[in-house]
């Protein structure tokens, strides 16, 4: 699969104790719209992040622009504190973290469904809220990372 690019995220929750937990991720999809729900493919054995995000009930999907791919390749580590070097803030409405410098938009879920599937748990997500910000995306395939020149272009508003 790594010939097909696929869009780069950073899947986010924070812990009982409060704590930030997160991972890259390049497994997300839009599931509806109605209701507007997201899909996110985790490790069972991603260093807490997927029991604190089951736990907590709530997540945030960060897509990272294409400035970020050190905060990409930091998140993708087994290191232990992945968010010593990242600013971020709590989300408006769920609380858990947004990775504004480095994302061009964010989602935050209401957890609403998991299926186990081999060594990942497919996590399905009930969008609560989200934000837009200037930027292109950053892609990653055949194992690099790439922009979509020319994205900051496309709205989401209808063209008449």
């Amino acid at each position: 699969m790594s010939g097909f690019p696929t869009g780069v995220t950073v899947v986010t929750t924070t812990g009982r104790d409060g704590e930030p937990h997160g991972l890259t991720c390049t497994s997300m999809t839009s599931v509806a719209l109605d209701p507007p729900t997201l899909l996110v493919c985790l490790r069972q054995n991603s260093r807490g992040t997927l029991s604190a995000l089951l736990d907590r009930g709530a997540f945030a999907v960060n897509l990272l622009h294409d400035g970020a791919a050190n905060t990409a390749r930091l998140m993708a580590r087994t290191a232990v504190d992945r968010f010593s070097g990242l600013r971020w803030n709590p989300s408006p409405l769920l609380r858990v973290p947004w990775l504004e410098d480095d994302t061009h938009a964010t989602a935050e879920c209401h957890v609403s469904g998991t299926v186990a599937r081999g060594d990942h748990t497919v996590v399905f997500g009930e969008v609560a809220g989200t934000a837009k910000r200037e930027g292109a995306p950053l892609l990653y395939g055949y194992r690099q990372f790439s922009s979509w020149r020319g994205a900051e272009r496309f709205s989401a508003e209808p063209r008449n």
